[in-house]
């Protein structure tokens, strides 16, 4: 052993024992944070399809890969991680003896070519990961970076580390052959042949090599047991449990129900909370759950949730990953003061750490800490906040965030509980809510109608619409769930009408609650009011379980033209005891056409005009409902032309989260990003150089919310229609022709028969541009009492305005060009 192999030697043994004894402390501490957080039992099993679903997730990348070259990049690099472990061991004494090598296994040639895979994937896939990030630094992309605000030193150490170490493996085994220390056949190690030739036969040089792979491994360890805030190089730890308790156990991911408010591990009944002891939301980084504070630190800081973010691409302030980072930071500040029982109320008075040696127990808390719990959870820099209110008030909810988080993050599960305590504790919301709150505890609507008004959308229909009366009939199919929106607004009941006529038409037995039919809550229970949400709720599992009575699971059917309105009876209201089969008006309506119920017709190719579809978050991402809508659109004879954010990657309309019912005064207007991404792919697709076609949707939001943006952006060229709409016209084309009556001898007719441009068979389909009356009716004004985000009028009472909608003549990097570039290019 030369004196080069013994100091090497000494230096890894030592720096291993310093790396472990750290890392092992920082788990500690770390886990005892954590655990600081509340509790939570809906985590614990089963163990079987929990562990299924990490392992599919972690070994099969499942959601890392919907970034197709990121994942198959990254895949490389995990494998590497996790597979060189035995390649760091062999290194340990390859320091002190350069001809070892690990019994039986070591110069085995299977053994030997699955090692010499993993040191070039690992080198590959890094070496591409560093490119990509450099290609996107936010240096020359600045916001539109997904790795704005992220901590980019940190970035390079680890990705420098990772090189590092696939670059040793392969260079010890090079070195060791050329020293003919490593007898493998050449198809077992090519790489490691090919160095092998450019290296001397040196003992010393295996051993510097060797030492060079260890310590780049124990100096990682030591410096991330130094930063346990240092989410791009923990996660390689944390996805692993984070993934495993995941909300749903059937691996499902947090979206589509919101999570009840929790306290001390229970749902809670505001019947019966007690305001001294029960949790209302989040207040204090603490009433997180414990899973909250694992999500924290889980962050990888890799920025996709916040490239997809609506209101990040429109310049507000909501970045979900930036979100995340100051709480986790937040949460890791201070912590030594929870963790020696500090805790105040909601005056700010200390509670937790007083009586006798109270003074000197918090002397002995480092200022840092005693610092940040004394900041406010949501607040701004007046009042030095961790979360400024503008924030927490420009999400959608609208699932993006963690549609990709590829560790499971819970986004909007947070943003909904923190919005919460702000409402039921602070009563500190915009002040638009006001309204809405009002209007939904008294009229049972966010519009303050009368009930007695929810049958008006009937009027003008050629067949009675059954309402309920009780029980439902036997022979009744469907209990056609109408909605505030299909009530209430001129837009949406142009939907239910066509909806209702289309399941007439296809023999499909259905009723309607008329003015027994209250509002589910959704806009309630997305900002954060769970006192109205639970109210509403409530009457209406009543209603429907009185409606229901009888009937047995698989028989309780509702169908509905509001995704909200699905995922809320569907999703949500089990939590209360209501349990309905619930589908959306096109999953219905494509499975009639499917069964050749209805046969829609389609018109002539000389009127054929091009169609896009947007996707509504809440049919889409939130409840997976993608191919129907797309379906029918084909089924009306339509040639669809997908924007470049479609799928479970599209653009939100802005109206998610109860942001329909408020100002948007910051960035620019969602609605109208979206728009004008769609009058692009129109124009596109019609080969002229302005939009015109459709851009059909299949929520009232989105209605509502498309054709302000389109009236505001595109002009009258494009029309807005509901699936319904294009698929009853296609019906219609398939309708006899009238008989013409008799007319006496030297009368003078009219040639062109009388019809309404709404029955018109040829003017409500994806080929021809609106009829001037069907523009004016989508563009009438807005009645002054009607919620801001009425169809056809302004969706927040922003002014109307010409190119970004700011004001001030800038672009925010939303562009149809910049997300098709970004779709593309996966980085």
């Amino acid at each position: 052993m030369t004196w080069v192999q013994y100091t090497l030697g000494i230096i890894t043994v030592v720096s291993a024992v310093v790396a472990v004894a750290l890392v092992s402390m920082t788990v500690t501490r770390m886990v005892r944070i954590i655990r600081l957080g509340q509790s939570d039992p809906t985590r614990n099993g089963p163990f079987g399809p929990r562990l299924v679903t990490m392992l599919k997730e972690t070994l099969g990348h499942t959601r890392m890969l919907k970034w197709t070259k990121i994942g198959i990049l990254h895949w490389l690099v995990m494998v590497g991680f996790l597979g060189l472990i035995l390649a760091l061991v062999e290194a340990f004494v390859e320091v002190w003896n350069p001809t070892f090598h690990l019994p039986v296994i070591g110069v085995w040639s299977v053994y030997s070519i699955y090692v010499e895979f993993l040191g070039v994937a690992t080198v590959v896939g890094i070496a591409a990961l560093i490119v990509i990030r450099q290609l996107n630094n936010p240096r020359s992309q600045g916001r539109m970076s997904r790795f704005y605000g992220s901590n980019m030193g940190r970035a390079y150490f680890v990705e420098g580390v990772v090189f590092l170490e696939g670059l040793g493996i392969l260079v010890v085994r090079a070195a060791k052959i050329s020293l003919n220390a490593f007898d493998v056949p050449v198809w077992s190690a090519p790489v490691s042949y090919a160095l092998s030739t450019i290296l001397p036969a040196s003992t010393a040089l295996v051993s510097v090599f060797a030492a060079v792979k260890v310590l780049s491994a124990m100096i990682w360890l030591i410096v991330i047991a130094a930063k346990p805030t240092m989410g791009v190089a923990w996660h390689r730890f944390t996805a692993f449990p984070n993934i495993y308790f995941k909300r749903n156990d059937d691996g499902y991911k947090a979206l589509g129900a919101t999570r009840p408010m929790m306290s001390q591990g229970k749902a809670l009944d505001l019947e019966e909370a007690d305001p001294d002891t029960d949790t209302f939301g989040v207040g204090k980084v603490e009433d997180f759950t414990w899973k909250g504070l694992l999500d924290f630190t889980t962050c990888t800081e890799c920025g996709r949730c916040q490239s997809q973010c609506p209101a990040w691409n429109t310049e507000k302030p909501l970045s979900p990953k930036l979100l995340v980072n100051a709480l986790r930071d937040h949460a890791y500040e201070k912590a030594p003061y929870l963790l020696a029982g500090g805790s105040r109320d909601m005056a700010g008075d200390e509670v937790g750490i007083t009586g006798e040696g109270a003074e000197e127990r918090l002397k002995a808390i480092p200022v840092d800490a005693l610092e940040a719990a004394g900041r406010p959870l949501i607040g701004g820099e007046d009042v030095n906040g961790v979360i400024d209110p503008d924030i927490l008030w420009s999400c959608t909810t609208c699932g993006a965030c963690v549609e990709q988080c590829p560790v499971d993050i819970e986004h909007v599960d947070h943003i909904i509980d923190m919005r919460r305590y702000q409402v039921l504790i602070e009563t500190e919301f915009p002040t638009e809510l006001n309204s809405l709150f009002k209007n939904l505890e008294n009229k049972g609507n966010p519009w303050g109608q009368n009930a007695k008004d929810r049958l008006e959308w009937t009027k003008g229909l050629d067949f009675e619409v059954p309402v309920v009366e009780g029980e439902l009939d036997a022979d009744t199919e469907y209990l056609f769930w109408v909605g505030c929106a299909g009530a209430f607004d001129d837009g949406q009941k142009k939907t239910v009408r066509a909806t209702a006529e289309l399941l007439h038409r296809a023999g499909v037995n259905f009723a309607v609650l008329g003015s027994g039919e209250t509002c589910t809550g959704d806009p309630a229970r997305r900002s954060g009011n769970e006192f109205v949400f639970q109210m509403l709720a409530q009457q209406n599992v009543e209603v429907l379980n009185t409606v229901f009575e009888g009937r047995e699971t698989g028989t309780r059917k509702i169908v509905t033209t509001c995704p909200h309105c699905l995922n809320t009876l569907g999703r949500e209201y089990p939590q209360l005891d209501g349990h309905y089969e619930v589908v959306h008006h096109t999953q219905l309506l494509n499975k009639l056409v499917r069964e050749k119920k209805l046969v829609p017709v389609s018109a002539p190719a000389a009127d054929a005009a091009p169609v896009t579809y947007h996707d509504p978050c809440y049919l889409g991402r939130h409840n997976e409902v993608y191919e129907d809508p797309r379906a029918l659109v084909s089924a009306a004879g339509a040639t669809l032309s997908e924007m470049p954010r479609h799928g479970d990657r599209s653009m939100c309309c802005g109206a998610g989260g109860a942001r329909m019912w408020m100002e948007e005064r910051i960035g620019k207007r969602i609605n109208f990003t979206r728009a004008e991404e769609a009058a692009e792919t129109l124009t596109k697709a019609g080969g002229g150089s302005e939009p015109s076609g459709t851009l059909a949707v299949g929520c009232p939001f989105c209605r509502t919310m498309m054709t302000d943006g389109v009236n505001q952006t595109a002009g009258e060229a494009v029309q807005v229609q509901d699936v319904s709409q294009m698929l009853l016209a296609a019906v219609k084309r398939g309708d006899p022709a009238p008989e013409p009556e008799p007319v006496a001898a030297g009368t003078i007719t009219e040639t062109t028969p009388e019809i309404t441009a709404e029955d018109a068979p040829t003017t409500e389909t994806p080929a021809v541009a609106t009829p001037d009356a069907e523009v004016a009716e989508e563009a009438a004004t807005q009645d002054p009492a009607t919620p801001a985000g009425s169809d056809g009028a302004s969706s927040t009472g922003t002014p109307a305005s010409s190119g970004n909608g700011n004001g001030n003549g800038s672009t925010n990097g939303s562009s149809p060009e910049q997300a098709e570039q970004q779709r593309s290019n996966e980085n």
